[in-house]
């Protein structure tokens, strides 16, 4: 029976195959990590982008410049910028931390930093790829290898989806794959910096992520279907 590396390496490569041009979404935690490393040795045909949110912790961008040292060409990156203008008219008009006044605040401010820039990294593409895992949260737990994005007009595949966060960090320590320092400081998930904080023993792993919204189900929007 394949194993899920096996499974996984055989996804990515028939992702670059029949959905070329694809694109790896990369917010440089764990999961991407993982795929990154997997692309760069399996499926070098397939890019990878990153959101640089104007938000992000230092341990973040240390990890963009490593990514950038360890794979060199052997990885095509690509960072995409939220529109200077809107990020202004936002900040003037609501505050530098408007996100933590309300729901919709908050979900403003990703449309603005993450999910438009998304929408111009996937313009021309016909597939993208998250490192999105069932275990992760009660939202994800039925969350398919492979799915239409309706929005987007495009396949989207999720090849780690039955991975355990046990398995992701035996790759990774397996591997000598780069990763960022915030894990070891029990950060489980990476986001913005204002809306990321560790967790303790016990806590659900998207604990960390909007802490202070009701909210069961956290996102950010990227990966809201509708």
């Amino acid at each position: 029976m394949m194993s899920k590396l096996e499974h996984t390496i055989a996804l990515l490569q028939r992702i670059a195959r029949e959905f070329s041009p694809a694109t790896l979404a990369s917010s440089l935690g764990a999961e991407d990590m993982v795929l990154t490393d997997l692309i760069a040795r399996h499926a070098p045909g397939i890019t990878i982008f990153s959101l640089d949110t104007g938000r992000l912790n230092p341990e973040t961008y240390d990890l963009l410049a490593k990514v950038q040292e360890t794979y060199g060409s052997k990885v095509k990156l690509e960072i995409y910028y939220p529109q200077a203008d809107v990020i202004q008219f936002f900040v003037e008009k609501n505050g530098i931390n408007a996100f933590y006044n309300s729901l919709e605040m908050r979900k403003n401010c990703c449309g603005i930093r993450k999910v438009e820039p998304l929408g111009r990294a996937l313009q021309g593409k016909k597939g993208w790829i998250t490192g999105m895992r069932r275990s992760q949260s009660e939202d994800r737990a039925n969350l398919a290898f492979e799915e239409l994005d309706a929005e987007h007009g495009l396949g989207k595949f999720n090849p780690l989806a039955d991975w355990s966060e046990k398995e992701v960090w035996e790759y990774i320590r397996g591997n000598n794959v780069p990763y960022n320092e915030l894990h070891d400081k029990h950060y489980p998930s990476i986001g913005c910096a204002p809306c990321t904080r560790s967790i303790a023993m016990g806590e659900d792993i998207r604990a960390g992520r909007w802490w202070w919204e009701n909210e069961t189900a956290k996102e950010c929007g990227l990966h809201v279907k509708i």
